[in-house]
């Protein structure tokens, strides 16, 4: 498990959930959605559990996090109680998972969250409120001009925020690197970064649903 941790980030709690809570509970989604219960799209994590726990030992509770998609483990490591999830999911939200308490925002728009991540870290920063934004994207948004914009004025104005890049190499079924033809990772020392092999399909299960 080789994840890029930033010097300067120091564990601040131990997670409760394990990898195998987490995966019980994408194996409930998954059994609501073949039975035709989530009439909308989902997007199901699996292989990156080890590293995800690790990365939230850093995060602390009154922190905001923002997430895409593919949110459930974030939104579960963050604090939200798993039933109301599961219910939000169940109802059609799976890819818009918002809380206030937790702080969890979530959002299916490419690079959408980028910019309103970068935001609430400029308002934190002006309260002087002492927590912290984590904004939680793709390998191929990470890619996107709308992330270095917002990276590069984060950095310039010492805003708090920490970026979290998980890297399966595909946007939706599309090779990142090839696409790019990107032949070595440039990764900037001060964000999070991590490599994963996606289990699940893109949206859905990998079985054909009818409702």
């Amino acid at each position: 498990m080789n994840i890029n941790i930033p010097k300067h980030l120091k564990k601040i709690r131990k997670i409760q959930q394990t990898p195998k809570d987490l995966i019980e509970f994408e194996e409930l989604v998954k059994k609501h959605y073949e039975n035709g219960e989530i009439r909308a799209p989902i997007h199901l994590s699996k292989g990156n559990e080890n590293q995800l726990i690790k990365i939230f030992e850093y995060i602390s509770e009154k922190d905001w996090v923002f997430s895409s998609w593919r949110n459930h483990y974030h939104a579960l490591l963050h604090g939200m109680n798993k039933d109301i999830l599961l219910k939000e999911i169940i109802e059609g939200r799976s890819m818009s998972t918002n809380s206030t308490n937790p702080k969890f925002y979530s959002s299916s728009i490419v690079g959408g969250i980028i910019p309103i991540a970068t935001g609430v870290a400029k308002a934190l920063q002006k309260q002087k409120s002492g927590n912290k934004v984590w904004c939680f994207i793709g390998d191929m948004t990470f890619e996107t001009g709308i992330f270095h914009e917002s990276y590069k004025y984060a950095r310039n104005f010492n805003l708090p925020i920490e970026f979290v890049v998980e890297d399966n190499n595909l946007s939706t079924n599309t090779p990142t690197d090839e696409t790019w033809g990107v032949k070595t990772k440039n990764i900037p020392e001060d964000i999070i970064y991590y490599q994963y092999d996606r289990d699940y399909p893109h949206h859905g299960t990998g079985n054909w649903v009818l409702f």
